[in-house]
Order: structure tokens, then C-alpha cells, then sequence
């Protein structure tokens, strides 16, 4: 997954409009040196466990946020406040930016019940 998934996470960051700070933080905080080698030359990367947890998450909401609403609003939909449970008030990217591969969980998990996937 490591090429394969940093391909798919450079069209995701585009598509969200997130700052090369965003994308590092979504990333586990790598050097600022091992992103830019990643962008770079992806096939030649080498990911930790974490990252990988973190590429499947993201991969994860951006696959679900392209079901539940086809069009524009599933790559704005995760700057927008939101009042439901995981994010009181704040933005998904709010609380994805917290640095905790449980947050991304936690917002891909959220997606996953909306979709009816359930909460398990």
C-alpha cells in the first residue's frame, strides 16, 4: 500500500485543499525532508506501521465521503463545522488534525455508521 497509497493521499490533499503543514501532521508528523522524498519518489518510500494505519483511515474517509455525497461537497464537507458527537462544532480536519491516528479513526468510524457500516 505504501506507493499506492501515497499517490492516492497527494490527489486527496489536493482535492481538500490542505497546506503541506496539514498533510504532515495527517502523516504522523515525518520530517519535513522524508515528506517531501516521499512526494517525490513514493515507489522508494518507507512507511511505518502508523503511517500506513494513518493512509488507510484518510483513504478510508475520502472513500466514504465519495459515497455518501458524489460531488463538490465531499471534499468540503471536512472543513465544515459539524455538530455531530465526534466533532462538537468543529471541522473533521479539526479533529483529524489532533495529530492522533485515533482521531482519524474516530471520523472514518463516524463515516463508516453513517454509511451503515455500524459503530463496531
Amino acid at each position: 500500500m505504501g506507493a499506492a497509497g501515497l499517490r492516492a493521499f497527494a490527489r486527496l490533499a489536493e482535492a481538500w485543499g490542505l497546506s503541506v503543514d496539514e498533510q504532515i501532521t495527517l502523516l504522523g508528523q515525518p520530517a519535513r525532508s522524508t515528506f517531501f522524498a516521499w512526494r517525490k519518489a513514493p515507489e522508494s518510500a518507507k512507511l511505518s506501521r502508523d503511517t500506513l494505519e494513518r493512509l488507510s483511515n484518510l483513504l478510508g474517509i475520502y472513500k466514504s465521503l465519495q459515497i455518501l455525497l458524489p460531488d463538490e461537497r465531499a471534499d468540503v464537507w471536512v472543513r465544515q463545522p459539524n455538530t455531530a458527537a465526534p466533532f462538537g462544532g468543529r471541522s473533521a480536519l479539526s479533529r483529524m488534525l489532533a495529530g492522533n491516528v485515533s482521531d482519524l479513526f474516530a471520523v472514518r468510524r463516524y463515516l463508516d455508521s453513517v454509511r451503515g457500516g455500524g459503530w463496531s
